[in-house]
């Protein structure tokens, strides 16, 4: 029970709301609203303020767990949950700061601060339509992608707990739907219901 007083969590919703699939996150967010989460789990909407989240993932969290689309050439729909690789060392000029992708944030995070870096996870969903060509907008999100935030919030009602008792477990969270790498763990394809604070 220590470890959660111990244990700073963080669930960070990234993403663009007009550009189809890629409001994910933003939408999972919204739905933890109606499910919250443990307290002390801060829950947070970004969007694509990249530079917002870098300074965040700087305030002493434990673990930061990140939820956005995520283009990994599976099924619409399909959850993962990847860890990225840290950055090493410094980059020799400051990273694109207005980007959501998870490895330029984590490098932007790394070039503003001295501080040590929380782990960080994603939880990702496979896009099914996003913005073609010269479209400027896409507003909402696909069908196998709108049905797979009810399907993440579950997944982190599992995979939040987990990370509280234990900030170095990578919490299985349910049968693999194809084989995954040691760093993308895959979520099936579950009923579920959610949200979480904010």
């Amino acid at each position: 029970m220590t470890r959660l007083l111990e244990t700073r969590l963080l669930v960070a919703g990234v993403g663009n709301i007009f550009l189809g699939d890629d409001a994910f996150g933003p939408e999972v967010i919204r739905a933890l609203e109606q499910r919250p989460l443990p307290p002390g789990v801060r829950v947070r909407d970004f969007g694509i303020r990249g530079m917002d989240l870098a300074y965040e993932l700087l305030d002493g969290w434990t673990v930061a767990v990140l939820v956005d689309a995520a283009a990994r050439g599976e099924r619409p729909g399909t959850l993962s949950l990847i860890e990225p690789e840290r950055p090493e060392g410094r980059p020799a000029a400051p990273p694109e700061a207005h980007g959501m992708d998870p490895a330029k944030v984590l490098a932007l995070a790394g070039h503003l601060g001295d501080e040590p870096l929380p782990r960080v996870l994603v939880l990702g969903c496979e896009p099914g339509e996003l913005p073609r060509g010269d479209e400027d907008i896409a507003p909402g999100l696909s069908g196998p992608v709108r049905d797979a935030v009810g399907r993440a919030v579950a997944a982190l009602h599992a995979l939040v707990p987990a990370l509280l008792a234990d900030p170095l477990v990578t919490p299985s969270l349910a049968r693999p739907e194809e084989s995954a790498g040691p760093a993308a763990a895959v979520l099936p394809h579950t009923a579920a219901t959610g949200a979480e604070d904010r």
